[in-house]
């Protein structure tokens, strides 16, 4: 099992309404999805080009990751999301690598199940795996 293939890159954002006519401009294309994640306390929006896309997401309140995220560092990468054909297989291989998981079992995501790896495990870089229904 590997990795697929890159699916988004995220990006931390205070204000969702002022950053998504930013990053529209700046990758020259319009947003096709806007999402609230209720239990994670965040909302996000999607920008696609070419087969890949940026996640923007901004907390809905001040008790979330994100939140305290945006606090401790500012606006700026936040994860990068790599698809994969079979998430469980790729759980299991990680941990058997000695990789620090934080998501020990895929849980339901807005694309499919999602699960993430900590990143003290992946040379600092947060990583949410995605498994398309």
């Amino acid at each position: 099992m590997t990795f697929r293939r890159i699916d988004h890159t995220a990006v931390a954002v205070k204000d969702l309404d002022e950053a998504i006519p930013r990053y529209e401009r700046l990758y020259g294309s319009k947003c096709h999805e806007r999402v609230l994640v209720g239990d994670q306390r965040v909302e996000i929006a999607f920008i696609a080009f070419g087969d890949t896309q940026i996640e923007l997401i901004s907390p809905v309140d001040q008790d979330s990751g994100v939140a305290h995220f945006l606090s401790a560092r500012g606006e700026g990468l936040h994860h990068i999301g790599m698809q994969v054909d079979d998430i469980v297989a790729e759980l299991d291989r990680l941990a058997q690598g000695g990789v620090r998981l934080i998501d020990t079992e895929a849980r339901p995501g807005v694309h499919g199940l999602i699960a993430f790896v900590h990143p003290e495990g992946t040379g600092g870089v947060l990583l949410e795996l995605i498994q398309p229904p």
